[in-house]
């Protein structure tokens, strides 16, 4: 009688100890559910965002009744600083660019300037950025469309700087807008027999080429000379020149080009030009 009391009370020991086992498991199963909704706070960064948004270009709007000239000179008041920056850069006159963005956009009120900041009439030619479609040559043909001006003004630059057929243009001085302006049509920029004359006409007529004398720091230039220090950049520890390319915005070849290197070595300390050599 004994013997079966005690393995009755084994049996209810077991039969305990079974089922607080099992509450464990269950337990065990459930915490990692509610690990998995816990929220993640660390901050998300997308392919587009940037570490500090640039200024919007600030664009003077001429009075609804302005004559042609208020007009053109109010365009030339929104770019001009712009224009000097891409020359400082990219070594094209900023004369040149502003006549052509002047003459290219209707002063600013062209339709595809107004519905997609396009100033020179870029066309897509594989564009991975946004799109419009205009009438040009052929019905509904695509165009880049840019967030903001100042992106037109420096697609025109690497347009030009970026295509072999333009590469002669960069032997000319950088004050020499009327060889620009035919050397443009040579290369094919442009199918107007008298795109050349509009250029130059444009250049004289609003006085274009104090800009270039401003960036070549010429006495007696009008306008005070663009900040330099765009036109530098001095080597720190850590800079590679496939980093200080994406800083400015400009390909590893032309920085290479710029300063006359031949591989992609650089010291601490060297200063490099992010733009060419002036030719005087």
């Amino acid at each position: 009688m004994l013997r079966k009391s005690a393995l009755l009370l084994l049996f209810i020991f077991l039969t305990l100890g079974a089922c607080t086992s099992k509450k464990r498991v269950v337990s065990k199963k459930k915490r990692p559910t509610k690990e998995r909704v816990v929220v993640d706070n660390r901050p998300k960064v997308t392919p587009n965002e940037t570490a500090a948004e640039t200024p919007k270009t600030e664009v003077i709007t001429p009075k609804p009744n302005a004559s042609y000239a208020e007009v053109v000179q109010a365009y030339i008041d929104s770019y001009s600083e712009i224009a000097q920056e891409e020359m400082l850069q990219y070594g094209i006159p900023a004369s040149i660019t502003l006549a052509q963005g002047i003459l290219e956009s209707g002063a600013g009120r062209g339709e595809l300037t107004s519905k997609a900041n396009n100033h020179f009439g870029i066309k897509c030619h594989g564009w991975q950025g946004d799109k419009v479609y205009h009438d040009d040559d052929e019905a509904q043909e695509c165009f880049r469309k840019y967030n903001d001006p100042k992106y037109s003004f420096r697609d025109h630059s690497l347009f030009l700087t970026q295509r072999s057929r333009y590469q002669d243009l960069f032997k000319l001085k950088k004050d020499d807008y009327k060889g620009w302006a035919k050397g443009l049509k040579k290369a094919g920029y442009a199918t107007d027999p008298k795109y050349p004359d509009k250029l130059i006409g444009i250049v004289e007529r609003y006085d274009l080429d104090k800009f270039d004398d401003a960036v070549l720091g010429k006495k007696g230039s009008p306008k005070k000379d663009v900040d330099a220090k765009i036109a530098t950049h001095e080597v720190a520890k850590g800079d590679t020149l496939y980093n200080i390319a994406r800083r400015y915005n400009i390909t590893v070849e032309t920085l290479k080009e710029y300063n006359g290197l031949t591989d992609t070595t650089i010291s601490i300390g060297q200063e490099l030009y992010l733009h060419p050599v002036k030719n005087q």
